[in-house]
């Protein structure tokens, strides 16, 4: 997996989870849709790249 789009995945997974929570706080639900979404990207960008390694053997 390149480490730069591990760290990609990585820190949009973060953020989106960061997102998701400050709007469910604030009860804020379109900022906590969009937090999920980005988290959501996120773990596809993070699956896409290991399945890019599974296939790199």
């Amino acid at each position: 997996m390149s480490a730069s789009e591990k760290a990609k995945a990585k820190a949009e997974q973060a953020a989106g989870k960061v997102k998701e929570e400050a709007g469910r706080t604030v009860g804020n639900e379109s900022a906590a849709v969009e937090g999920s979404a980005k988290k959501s990207k996120g773990d596809l960008r993070d699956a896409k790249e290991k399945i890019k390694d599974a296939f790199k053997d």
